[in-house]
């Protein structure tokens, strides 16, 4: 991912921003703006690992709304298995269903429905094959409940550095 971050100066970092709050409509599958999100997702990951190897998770908030996109969570996912994803959890038809329900109910969260990246295995770190694109929204879901219920611990556990 830090290659992916030497390629973009600050300027062009602007730039990315700029478009990606415009209307999704405005967009036909500009290879610049795929560029750019993947830049932009990228970072966010290599942030959030850091944040997951510097601080304890259970201390972690990630937003305001994080009580409330938790109760939401467990409440329409209460078996959700947080520390090993299958993909079909978040991607069958079924699961569609009920992650569109609940992504419906928290729009007001900022970015809600953002591509994110997120890692299917919370003890790995971010690769090719441990990771999958969600909403905004999703993500913040599971890694809230990854952080409350331990399932982060190991990552920071493995990085921390002995006194």
């Amino acid at each position: 991912m830090s290659s992916m971050r030497n390629e973009v100066d600050a300027g062009a970092a602007l730039e990315a921003a700029s478009y990606l709050t415009r209307p999704a409509e405005e967009y036909v599958n500009d290879a610049n703006v795929e560029t750019m999100w993947a830049v932009k997702a990228g970072e966010d990951a290599e942030i959030h690992f850091n944040l997951l190897c510097s601080a304890d998770p259970k201390l972690l908030k990630l937003g305001e709304e994080d009580d409330r996109i938790y109760s939401k969570f467990r409440e329409q996912f209460p078996n959700f298995q947080v520390d090993i994803v299958d993909v079909d959890s978040l991607k069958s038809k079924e699961a569609k269903e009920k992650w569109r329900k609940f992504c419906e109910e928290l729009k007001d969260v900022e970015d809600f429905s953002f591509g994110t990246l997120l890692r299917l295995k919370a003890q790995e770190e971010y690769s090719e094959e441990n990771t999958i694109l969600v909403t905004r929204i999703q993500f913040l879901a599971i890694e809230i409940a990854r952080n409350r219920e331990g399932a982060n611990d190991a990552v920071y556990s493995h990085h921390i550095k002995p006194k």
